[in-house]
């Protein structure tokens, strides 16, 4: 086991091995940040249920990385988008990955571990934050056996309960829960009625993949949220109380216990810790945006802390992160709320999921509403003007002889600068900015909104998303570059 030195450490440490964890360390080695990963766990692996599935923005952004293979060949492509369970299909959607993937959260961990660890990035197991100081020269941070090491940056990719989010006096304002519920993996003497039920307490079902343990989740008459484990004993009452039998639920691999609780960060920058992931919000897993919002939000934040870590820009390049991925987290949130609402029991709400289904099944809400919850319509304020500006680069087949795509582009986690035609000037960025030349005759079409203008070129953030579109003058280009690269530097 590798262990973190005290005294000097690394520019930037990550709290937590999760998928948003391990992104964000990925995204810091490609920037050429010297980072590392703590994490409690004394190994990659994970007990129990968590998430079960990429989105489609989520794998177009692993494809920009060059692993989405990775990815597509551990889990089942499905159409796995949906609101309030009512299926969403974006197999229209004019993206290079029109659905879902169905995989489990324990191998989307292993996999990314696996690349991280091709990245030269160590993580240091069975170690945790405990505390932390700021100063100008960087953090303090107290690790679990006592020591303490310093980083210029840290960030709390440590869940729900960060203890890195409470130590920077970061608040975590929101909705108390309402609803407890118990997910498991177990034996059964007796075989129980498979599939999804719903009654006036709420939503439980039992289900069984090939040989395994069986999975169940059942609604809780009561909120137990602060009742400590949930052990065998309080899964077989929960499942009896609804279904009037436990059927011998014996030999559980897991039990835990989760809430309706929904939270966010007030910020998701204070000085020089940072939040992502379930650190920064919380909310029931409804439409499984959870997992996949934390990877965006280590995409957006990754390129931008790895050039404030290298002087390339100055710290105020990370205001944008929250800036930016505040409001998508808010609307997550927003977006659950009003799905657990949809999800009551009562009669009047079930007449009120009957009228959406229909709606939904109507091609403009769908496409809306799909895109939102597929991370496909996400746009940040990158300013007015051509409808691609702040919005997600389509992948589009670049000179058709060489087989070239735009997400094969950003591989190295670089930015690019895609001309069609004559290419604007860049000679104080071209350490940091890649131009590439390239001819499109095809059209170019976003979710939701369809065809758009083509572009003479167009300059395409680390992350995939667009921050100019311009013509041969290059009017704002500079202004551009200085405000998300830094500022010009002399050839040489």
């Amino acid at each position: 086991m590798r262990q973190l030195h005290a005294g000097g450490g690394h520019a930037v440490v990550i709290a937590g091995a999760g998928p948003t964890g391990l992104m964000l360390a990925g995204e810091l080695a490609l920037g050429g940040a010297d980072v590392a990963i703590v994490e409690r766990r004394t190994s990659q692996g994970l007990v129990g249920q968590r998430a079960g599935g990429l989105h489609s923005r989520t794998i177009e952004v692993l494809d920009q990385r060059g692993i989405a293979d990775r990815f597509l060949a551990a889990g089942q492509v499905a159409q796995v988008a949906g609101f309030a369970q009512i299926r969403l299909d974006i197999s229209d959607f004019p993206t290079p990955h029109p659905y879902g993937l169905a995989l489990w959260q324990g191998d989307i961990e292993r996999i990314l571990a696996d690349w991280v660890t091709e990245l030269g990035v160590p993580i240091y197991r069975g170690t945790e934050v405990r505390g932390l100081r700021q100063h100008d020269g960087g953090v303090d941070i107290e690790l679990s056996d006592g020591r303490t090491t310093r980083a210029d940056y840290l960030v709390g990719c440590d869940g729900g309960r960060s203890v890195i989010r409470k130590a920077a006096g970061i608040g975590f304002p929101g909705w108390d829960p309402t609803t407890s519920y118990l997910i498991a993996l177990a034996e059964v003497a007796d075989e129980p009625p498979w599939g999804i039920r719903r009654d006036a307490v709420g939503i439980h079902g039992f289900s069984r993949q090939d040989d395994g343990p069986v999975r169940i989740m059942v609604t809780e008459r009561q909120l137990r949220s602060s009742a400590g484990e949930p052990t065998l004993a309080d899964l077989r009452a929960a499942v009896a109380a609804v279904y009037g039998s436990d059927f011998g639920i014996h030999t559980p691999t897991s039990i835990a216990r989760f809430t309706d609780v929904t939270r966010q960060a007030s910020a998701y920058r204070s000085g020089r810790v940072l939040l992502a992931g379930d650190a920064a919000h919380i909310h029931h897993p409804a439409g499984g945006q959870g997992l996949n919002t934390g990877v965006q939000d280590a995409v957006n934040l990754g390129w931008k802390l790895a050039q404030v870590v290298n002087g390339v820009s100055p710290p105020s390049l990370l205001d944008t992160y929250h800036d930016e991925r505040h409001p998508v987290g808010a609307r997550v949130l927003h977006t659950t709320l009003a799905q657990i609402a949809l999800l009551r029991t009562d009669d009047r709400t079930a007449a009120l999921h009957d009228t959406m289904s229909e709606l939904l099944g109507m091609d403009e809400p769908r496409k809306r509403l799909a895109a939102q919850m597929s991370g496909l319509d996400i746009r940040y304020d990158c300013g007015d003007g051509h409808p691609l500006l702040g919005r997600r680069m389509p992948d589009l087949h670049l000179d058709s002889g060489t087989g070239r795509r735009v997400f094969t582009l950003l591989h190295e986690a670089r930015p690019v600068l895609l001309s069609f035609g004559g290419a604007p000037r860049v000679s104080g960025w071209t350490d940091r900015v890649r131009s590439v030349p390239a001819g499109f005759t095809g059209t170019w079409e976003l979710p939701v909104l369809g065809a758009v203008e083509a572009a003479a070129a167009v300059l395409i953030r680390p992350d995939g998303h667009v921050a100019w579109v311009g013509d041969e003058s290059a009017a704002g280009l500079t202004e551009t570059l200085t405000t998300w690269f830094g500022p010009a530097r002399a050839p040489g």
